[in-house]
C-alpha cells in the first residue's frame, strides 16, 4: 500500500481504517496491523496541524498607518496527546 502523501489522503485512508476495524471482518493479526497504520496516520495528521496551527497568525487591529497587526495564533489543541 503506497502511504498518503497529503493530509486529506490521510484522513481518507483513517476512515478506511476505521470501517475495517469497526466491521468486524478482519482477523486479528489483520486488524492489529490496520490499527498500527491508523496510529502512524493519525501522529502524522497531528504533526501535520502543530505545523500549520504554527503559520496561523491573528489579525489583532490596525497600527497607526493602517497596516495589519498581526500575532502567532495562541491556541491549545483540546485533545490530549501523550
Amino acid at each position: 500500500m503506497n502511504e498518503p502523501t497529503t493530509f486529506e489522503e490521510a484522513l481518507i485512508e483513517l476512515e478506511k481504517i476505521v470501517h475495517d476495524l469497526e466491521d468486524g471482518d478482519t482477523g486479528l493479526e489483520q486488524a492489529l496491523q490496520r490499527y498500527e497504520q491508523g496510529i502512524g496516520l493519525l501522529r502524522r495528521c497531528y504533526d501535520q496541524l502543530r505545523k500549520v496551527e504554527q503559520r496561523i497568525l491573528e489579525l489583532t487591529g490596525n497600527d497607526e498607518a493602517g497596516n495589519p497587526v498581526l500575532k502567532p495564533f495562541d491556541h491549545v489543541s483540546s485533545i490530549k496527546q501523550d
